[in-house]
Formats: structure tokens, sequence, C-alpha cells
């Protein structure tokens, strides 16, 4: 009933509410689950909340192929925490988008069917132990880059749940980081793993922060919402520039051969990635779509009757309830 009256206020985009909420917008205050909201940005939201969700639901994989095989019982605790933390995540932001009329299992069934994307990193594997390293390096690393400015989102719920999340991350960089670095500091062939690990992952990572959206009508929109606080050219620009010295620092080189520093900008330029590879992934042709689909479907197939049984129980308790009073 609750989720109903979002939902059915939410469709009349009245201009003088539209006014009033820009405004609201604009003095920085935050939209709140009952607060009214055209219907333009609740669905905006629940697209961005919910391929968010999946993004760190579906991350669980590359890395939990790897709890087994972690080199030390001291990287196994850390990687298993980190998993967990990914879980926890997902479950933070199925929670707010459910404050925005739709269900998490709504949500869920979009992503089996594919009509709900997640990040298209996950569609690479991580084939040795230096993946896990450059996994939280990098792939952590430019999370934390898109995220951190959503601490400031002008949805409420959204926001509070970004700063758990990003506390949670900075540590998924430094353990990844860390990894890194002493592979990188490692024999021969751990150097080597660590750089092999970096040419792969490198451009995947450069993609996280989707094509450029200077022009993009949507992101101008989103951008005036607070939806969104950066441009995606921004974010990817503020990530090389923090990257670079760090590679250097470990000893290891980006895959660039355009890499170079740029005084008048005060950054690096750089190649873009193959965004025709990006799309492709997009489409389902990534090395790992079809495996990561099939893993979240065998989990949801596996765990009805958990789900049923729980749905049961809490109408049992309902039904006892309305008999008592």
């Amino acid at each position: 009933m609750y989720a109903q009256m979002i939902k059915s206020e939410a469709t009349t985009d009245d201009p003088e509410k539209l006014k009033e909420f820009q405004a609201r917008i604009d003095d920085d205050i935050k939209v709140e689950p009952r607060d009214w909201m055209p219907e333009g940005y609740r669905k905006t939201l629940i697209r961005q909340i919910g391929q968010h969700a999946h993004s760190e639901i579906v991350g669980q994989l590359p890395e939990g192929n790897w709890i087994t095989r972690a080199p030390t019982l001291e990287r196994k605790m850390i990687l298993l925490a980190k998993v967990q933390d990914e879980a926890g995540h997902g479950l933070y932001l199925y929670a707010a988008a459910e404050t925005l009329g739709v269900s998490r299992d709504d949500l869920t069934e979009q992503l089996l069917s594919g009509k709900m994307k997640y990040s298209s990193i996950f569609n690479y594997a991580t084939l040795n132990w230096a993946d896990i390293g450059a996994v939280g390096w990098l792939v952590d690393g430019a999370a934390i880059m898109n995220q951190v400015p959503l601490q400031r989102t002008s949805y409420g719920p959204y926001s509070r749940a970004m700063i758990r999340i990003c506390k949670e991350e900075s540590f998924h960089q430094r353990q990844g980081y860390d990894i890194m670095m002493k592979m990188a500091q490692g024999t021969e062939a751990q150097k080597k793993m660590a750089q092999d690990a970096l040419n792969r992952l490198w451009y995947p990572s450069l993609m996280m922060f989707g094509p450029s959206d200077a022009d993009s009508v949507h992101s101008t929109q989103n951008m005036a919402w607070k939806i969104k606080m950066n441009t995606n050219d921004e974010l990817r620009q503020k990530f090389v520039d923090q990257t670079v010295p760090q590679a250097e620092y470990l000893g290891l080189t980006i895959p660039d051969e355009n890499l170079t520093w740029n005084e008048k900008k005060g950054g690096y330029d750089y190649s873009d990635p193959d965004w025709s590879e990006f799309f492709d992934v997009l489409k389902g042709n990534g090395p790992c779509n079809v495996d990561r689909l099939e893993a979240r479907n065998k989990a949801w197939d596996d765990g009805a009757w958990v789900r049923d049984g729980l749905m049961a129980h809490a109408e049992k308790k309902r039904a006892a309830k309305t008999a008592a009073e």
C-alpha cells in the first residue's frame, strides 16, 4: 500500500510541482520517500540503484571463486570479508530502491531476464591471484571514484546508503593494492602475473564509467536533479590521474602507448577503450556473461524454498495477530 502511494503520487508532473521540486534540489534538500517526485526522477533512480545493487551482487562471483584458493589463511579471511561486504552493499541498495515503490523480487527478476544490467567489468574472468589484486585496486578504485560523489546525491536513502558503502570500498581498494604490491615486489614470475592482470583489466576498468555523456540530454537532466554529480569523462579522467602514479610506484606499466602528462590540463592524456567491445559485452557477448547469469538464476531457483518458507511464516504470524485482535 505504501509503495503504491509513492508510485501514484509520482506520476503527475505538474509544472508548479516540478518548479518547487527543482528549487528543493538546488537548495541541497534531500528528497525522501514520502515526498512528491517527478516520474522521470523515480524511474531513473530505480534503474540506477537497481543496476548498482545488481553489480554488488554479481561482483561477488569473480572473487568468491578465489576464496578457497587464496594463498594464505590471512588472505582467505580478508577476501571472505570483502565478498561478504559486497552482499551487504547489495542489501542496502535494494532496500533503498524499495522506498521508490519497486519490490526486490521485481528487480531481481529484471536482472535474471537480462532486462536490467550490471557493471560490464564483472563479465571478465579472474584467471589468477593477481587478478584479485587488480580487481581490488582498479575495479574498486573506479567504483569509489563513481560512488563518493553519490554520498551527496539528492535522494536521501541512496545518499545515506553510499556513506557506509564508500567506507568499505576504500578498504577493498587498499587490500587489492596490497596484493599487487606483494606480487610486484615478489619473484619475476609474480611480477609478470601482476603486469598481466593490469594489462587485461585496465581498459575494462575505464569502461566502468560508461561512454562520454557530455552531450547526453538524459545526463544533463540527471545532473540537474543531482542524481548524478559528475560526467563520465570527468570521473574517468580523475581515475586515470590517480591510478597512473600508483602503477609507477609498483613498477608496473599502464598498457597505453599514448599515455602522457598534459601540463595544460593538469592531467594525463590517454587512449579510450574499445567502445565496440563495451557495447558487445552489454549485449551479453562478454567472456563470462552467460556464466554470471546462470549462477544468479541457479541461486534464485535453489533459494525458492527459503523464500517460500519465510513468506509462509510471515503470513502465519499476521493471521495469528489478526485473530488475537
